[in-house]
């Protein structure tokens, strides 16, 4: 007996012919719509990142300014502090022979401690009211 081939079927080809059904749209849009949600959530995660990140940056940039600026005062001011205690030293120094010439000098008295107000002296505590008690309520004749 002679066995012939036999052809296997070809697994389930797709039909040349199909038809988008309104089935087809439904689910495509629902696809669409979560993708379109899932990219929405990200972005605003996303953005919300770049403004924290934002942020920190004006932060470290703000004090490094500030650092710039107490460093540059703390510098002006070891220049000019020496220099103001010379002049006023000269100045002292030049005025000294007028005010002895004056009579000055000796005069001069350091102030008194200006003293501070006295505390306001407290009130004696007024008596607490009762309570209001509310009027009692009659019957309405009919």
């Amino acid at each position: 007996m002679a066995v012939g081939k036999r052809k296997k079927q070809a697994a389930a080809k797709p039909a040349a012919n199909q038809t988008t059904t309104l089935r087809h749209l439904w689910l495509a849009s629902l696809g669409l719509a979560a993708l379109a949600r899932r990219e929405a959530l990200a972005g605003a995660g996303r953005a919300a990142g770049q403004v924290d990140a934002l942020q920190r940056r004006v932060r470290d940039l703000a004090s490094d300014a500030r650092g710039n600026v107490v460093g540059g005062i703390e510098n002006v001011r070891g220049q000019v502090e020496p220099k103001v205690v010379q002049f006023s030293a000269e100045v002292e120094a030049r005025l000294a022979p007028v005010l002895d010439k004056l009579g000055l000098k000796g005069q001069r008295t350091p102030r008194a401690q200006r003293k501070g107000r006295k505390p306001a002296a407290k009130k004696a505590a007024a008596p607490r009211r009762a309570a209001r008690k509310p009027a009692a309520r009659r019957a309405r004749k009919a």
